[in-house]
């Protein structure tokens, strides 16, 4: 065994693991795959030593770390061993004349049901252009007044309050300016006890699907709409009910009819901006939803993503506003102010309900991000948001113009759109023989991402495929010389494929 030993344990001084880390790790594979038995007694910290070329109290170390660990026992006077407690374990077998051995970092030993609704790409872009879903451009954020304010909240303060654990609702700062921002803003009348912090939109509808719906609920959804809220209804086991959506939103007189027929628990809505569509749900429709929604009980989860860029001078104000009856969940976030990667959002409703809902929250996510969600505070506080949020809306409505401008200009042929009245993206129309899925490759090939008209989830348990022709296309991530260059490369393509 000193002889198979020499070859199966190996130290490599220049490794920036330490050398009885390494002797540990190994002694311990050769005990976890049966080539050191249970009660093998092993060489003396000496005879190992000099086998291996190293000091003996590195092989000290290394035992005492497996005798910590309970892989070795130690019987003073008679040496050390390979603990009889462990039980024997057959790591490979034989099959069929080959040598089959389990890898766990690649395959689970137990089995598990993957959820089809759960199947969907991870939306990333790290093209050099890019006409995505509608992000915010990251080059104007207040990145520096944001920096200053974190260092503060960081350094300043009691540090046990500030660097311990918080409410699970969130920063109370927060929750304070917010409620002061949303009522002045928003036309809403909320009290920071009606907040709840949460990561962002996706976090909020998880929470109002896990607790409020109850497996087998009927949730409404646009025929249209995000892929995210039908994947958070169908993980609450809900069933998903589709209405038409038009020009003016979502069909209001549709829901009626639904509603008649069957019980509705909730329905999700998008009614500044549809998503994908961009509309805006009419003041009527506003209107008669909330009637229906104390008629017949049901929850409306208004997803009001990105209501700040607003291009018109009297934007609708939620649905959350003017709601006497405490039906709506209103949920926005700071994704499209700031960048995506700041995971600060929130969630207003009835003050019962976001107390029940942050019982939930503590369970999945302790609590947010006490120093961040305290920085945007402080610039809330200081205005900063605000004046960042103005002159934001000035340069996307710049881009809007020229995106739209370079549309009719130079790819009139091939689309058709309606200006948007806020937002970040077109929806666009392109000609039904016009391949969106070749397209698309061709413009990645070509440093431009763009959507290629799937939704990316499989069919079946309530979701459908888009089976249309049109595409969002972001414009407030580009500048000018950016989307130009986007929209050239989209024409040529189109010649080439229409030539073809």
């Amino acid at each position: 065994m000193v002889q198979v030993l020499s070859t199966l344990l190996l130290v490599e001084k220049k490794s920036k693991q330490p050398v009885y880390l390494q002797i540990a790790n190994q002694l311990m594979a050769l005990i976890r795959n049966g080539t050191l038995q249970t009660g093998y007694r092993l060489l003396s910290t000496r005879q190992l030593a000099t086998l291996l070329q190293v000091h003996r109290r590195t092989v000290v170390q290394a035992y005492d770390e497996l005798l910590a660990q309970g892989w070795l026992e130690s019987h003073t006077g008679n040496g050390t061993f390979v603990a009889k407690h462990l039980p024997e374990i057959e790591f490979s077998q034989k099959h069929h004349g080959t040598e089959k051995t389990l890898v766990p970092a690649e395959k689970a030993g137990f089995s598990f049901n993957q959820l089809p609704h759960l199947d969907r790409a991870i939306l990333r872009s790290n093209t050099r252009l890019h006409l995505d879903d509608g992000f915010p451009d990251p080059r104007l954020a207040p990145l520096e007044d944001l920096s200053r304010a974190y260092r503060s909240q960081l350094l300043g303060g009691n540090p046990y309050s500030r660097l311990g654990y918080g409410d699970t609702k969130g920063s109370s700062w927060l929750r304070q300016e917010l409620s002061a921002y949303l009522n002045e803003t928003r036309g809403m009348k909320t009290l920071p006890e009606n907040i709840l912090i949460v990561r962002g939109v996706i976090m909020g509808l998880y929470l109002v699907s896990t607790a409020l719906l109850q497996p087998g609920d009927n949730v409404v959804v646009d025929a249209l709409g995000w892929f995210g809220a039908s994947m958070n209804i169908s993980q609450a086991g809900a069933n998903l009910v589709r209405v038409p959506v038009d020009e003016h939103g979502i069909d209001v007189a549709a829901l009626e009819q639904i509603c008649q027929k069957q019980t509705i628990r909730m329905i999700y809505v998008t009614s500044h901006h549809h998503y994908p569509t961009t509309v805006a749900l009419r003041a009527d429709r506003r209107l008669n939803l909330l009637k229906l929604a104390e008629q017949y009980r049901f929850i409306i989860f208004e997803d009001d993503y990105d209501c700040d860029f607003h291009y018109l001078s009297k934007p609708l104000m939620p649905l959350a506003g003017a709601d006497p009856a405490g039906m709506v969940m209103y949920c926005g976030s700071f994704t499209k102010t700031i960048s995506p990667a700041f995971r600060v959002g929130y969630l207003v409703g009835p003050a019962d309900v976001i107390t029940y809902l942050a019982k939930l929250r503590r369970i999945i996510d302790r609590q947010g991000d006490q120093m961040l969600e305290n920085a945007i505070a402080e610039l809330l506080h200081t205005g900063v948001i605000q004046r960042h949020l103005r002159k934001s809306v000035r340069i996307y409505k710049q881009r809007r113009d020229l995106f739209c401008d370079l549309l009719r200009s130079e790819l009139g042929e091939y689309v058709k759109f309606q200006v948007p009245d806020g937002g970040m993206a077109v929806w666009t129309q392109f000609n039904p023989d016009i391949n969106l899925i070749k397209l698309a490759e061709k413009a990645l090939q070509q440093d431009l991402y763009m959507s290629n008209g799937t939704s990316g989830i499989p069919k079946g348990n309530g979701f459908v495929e888009p089976l249309n022709s049109s595409i969002r296309l972001g414009f407030a991530s580009s500048n000018a010389d950016e989307l130009k260059e986007s929209v050239e490369i989209i024409r040529n393509l189109l010649g080439n494929l229409q030539a073809n």
